[in-house]
């Protein structure tokens, strides 16, 4: 290891609100840490696995020291992070769990930091449920196929909507993205115009919901998201959107990277540690 600490903060879509809040509190650590030298890089959506992995290779080659990781795809980032500790580079994952199983069949042990996302979903969901009535139809806008934190995130949606009786009609994946959601809703109030209630994976899909409503003139649909971006807290003033949950992005990379400087100073790899969220609730 040189005179600096070389560690690359390897994100998802640096175009989402989430991510650029994560970038922004990354670089405000670095800053007052003049012995981190840290590269930050990042896909330009939230689906460009093959992208992501080229830029985990790449930094992987210019020899970093360490690697903080949020996968886009948690098996499909397994091989390149195992290549990564090969060639004795400590690695961190934070935001979205990579392939637990897949990593321990190579017998490799890789720290994870961040939320329990299932309760916390729970958490978002119960909200909006509590705005329904038994019976009420309600879909799920689900996160990218493939993704740890959007299997994570439906179960605990699915368990809010179990338990306050209310009938999913569908559940469908919009890839995390704004535009997308607004297609996959449209779609869905189509086929299902008497929907009283949508829950989402993020905010940003929540947005592109909430877009359809506005233009459709519908003010009797509930939505629920996850993130509290922006315009999550916007909404939630608005009545617009009952609920979301703040993770605290910017935080979780600044605590990915000192972790992995702990592991640089030899400390033993943790399996899991959690991290704090919060409820927001409409007013």
């Amino acid at each position: 290891m040189g005179e600096r600490i070389r560690i690359g903060l390897v994100m998802k879509s640096l175009q989402a609100d989430f991510f650029k809040t994560m970038e922004k509190g990354a670089h405000e650590y670095a800053a007052h840490h003049p012995e981190i030298e840290l590269q930050i890089v990042g896909t330009h959506s939230q689906t460009e696995v093959d992208r992501q992995i080229k830029l985990v290779d790449e930094l992987v080659d210019s020899e970093v020291d360490a690697l903080v990781v949020v996968p886009i795809n948690s098996d499909a980032l397994v091989p390149p992070v195992v290549r990564a500790v090969s060639k004795g580079i400590k690695v961190v994952n934070i935001d979205i769990r990579l392939n637990k199983t897949l990593l321990e069949e190579q017998h490799i042990q890789i720290a994870y930091l961040g939320p329990d996302n299932e309760s916390a979903a729970y958490e978002s969901g119960k909200v909006l449920a509590s705005c329904l009535h038994s019976g009420d139809n309600v879909l799920i806008i689900e996160g990218l196929n493939g993704a740890e934190n959007a299997f994570q995130r439906n179960k605990g949606y699915n368990r809010a909507i179990a338990e306050s009786n209310l009938n999913l009609v569908a559940s469908e994946s919009a890839d995390w993205e704004t535009g997308k959601a607004a297609e996959v809703f449209s779609s869905l109030i189509s086929q299902y115009p008497k929907v009283k209630g949508a829950f989402c994976g993020n905010d940003a899909m929540a947005l592109g919901v909430i877009n359809v409503l506005e233009r459709l003139h519908r003010t009797d649909i509930k939505v629920c998201g996850f993130d509290n971006d922006p315009s999550a807290q916007r909404f939630l003033k608005e009545g617009k959107q009952v609920s979301t949950i703040d993770i605290y992005s910017s935080q979780m990379a600044v605590e990915g990277i000192k972790y992995a400087i702990s592991l640089l100073n030899g400390k033993v790899v943790k399996g899991e540690v959690s991290t704090k969220y919060t409820l927001y609730k409409s007013l």
